[in-house]
């Protein structure tokens, strides 16, 4: 059993992926090719948003970003300390401070009612994260940020593309929005790739700028940049899979329901996500009594388990922003969560085992 099925959605769609792969293979423009630009289209008639610029990973998407805002040393960025690293690091990188907020205890995601208290007059950015697929409480954040002299907020939605907020797709709940196609992301490549989102047409043209060296046009920058531009064969393979994304995020929805269904009625505690689209189910979270005797348990029956995530507080490289007693929900989190196999193409019969074991377990 996997993680995450890569293997069987390949099976899947090879033919539709070979012929998008062909494509290129043909044209030779591996470099900001024409699919490059089809799919940043594609992305913003999914999303609603008025701007799409693809990039070479979901951490790319966050630094150009900040960049775009002009985010630069002794700035303070607000953000959770649950989540993967990238989330953090490209603040720090820049030469700002990370300002972690505490978490919900039920989903995990950044405590909204926290972050005004968190607010200085260093505050250029808050950056929520949507935690295993299911955005944070965005207009409520939002709406502190405005009251803030409106604060840009960067969606971090890494593993929620195809969620969906009170009618309005994740990735377009915010001043920006950034995704990952990382394979094990809701919609993934066969490599690194990510993208930027926003109605802000200054942003939109910093962040193209960027991505290409900081170039307005050849061999003129105007601004400092990276090389983050994601390669035309990547966004072929994202093409191709975004054919069957609608059916995937169903799939998600119906499985991840069937593990809530399954929790709640054997009475194992869970991370809360929803049984419809404001959830793609990223990752299925549960927390069990003693993860480390329950993964034990999983190995010897062959069995894949994670750990998403260990808290950033207490992180070596991240300590230091953070004082000991700071953000305890988030370290309790850290070492109890536990995440099951999670995809689209999970069968019934495998997903059956992992929560007979899981059943098991709670009975003792």
């Amino acid at each position: 059993m996997d993680f995450i099925d890569l293997k069987t959605q390949y099976r899947t769609l090879q033919t539709s992926i070979q012929a998008r792969i062909n494509a290129v293979l043909e044209h030779g423009q591996y470099i900001l090719g024409p699919e490059v630009r089809e799919l940043e289209e594609r992305l913003q008639a999914y999303t609603g948003a008025k701007h799409c610029i693809t990039v070479s990973s979901g951490t790319d998407a966050l630094l150009i970003s900040l960049m775009a805002l002009g985010i630069q040393p002794g700035d303070e960025v607000i953000t959770t300390p649950f989540t993967f690293v990238a989330t953090a690091e490209v603040i720090v990188l820049l030469g700002a401070t990370p300002v972690f907020v505490d978490i919900e205890p039920d989903t995990c995601n950044i405590d909204a009612s926290l972050i005004e208290a968190a607010i200085t007059a260093k505050t250029k950015a808050i950056i929520p994260v949507s935690l295993y697929g299911q955005p944070a409480d965005m207009d409520e954040i939002n709406a502190i940020a405005a009251r803030h002299g409106n604060i840009p907020v960067i969606e971090d939605a890494a593993e929620s593309f195809g969620a969906e907020y009170r009618g309005r797709k994740s990735c377009h709940l915010s001043t920006i929005g950034c995704t990952s196609f990382f394979p094990a992301k809701p919609l993934g490549c066969y490599g690194d790739g990510g993208a930027i989102f926003t109605d802000d047409d200054e942003i939109a043209r910093a962040c193209r700028e960027i991505r290409v060296h900081g170039q307005s046009k050849r061999y003129f920058h105007t601004r400092i940049g990276v090389g983050g531009r994601m390669d035309t064969l990547q966004c072929a393979i994202v093409l191709a899979k975004l054919e069957r994304f609608d059916w995937e995020v169903e799939q998600r929805i119906v499985i991840g329901s069937r593990y809530n269904e399954w929790m709640d009625k054997a009475g194992i505690a869970r991370v809360r996500q929803r049984n419809d689209r404001t959830s793609v189910f990223g990752y299925y979270a549960v927390i069990p009594e003693n993860r480390e005797i329950l993964q034990a348990v999983f190995q010897r029956n062959e069995i894949p388990t994670g750990v998403h995530f260990p808290s950033l507080c207490q992180q070596p490289a991240y300590s230091r922003f953070s004082s000991p007693s700071a953000n305890p929900v988030s370290k309790i989190m850290a070492e109890k969560v536990m995440t099951l196999p999670m995809s689209a193409y999970l069968t019934h019969m495998d997903q059956s085992v992992i929560c007979e074991l899981l059943q098991k377990d709670a009975r003792g």
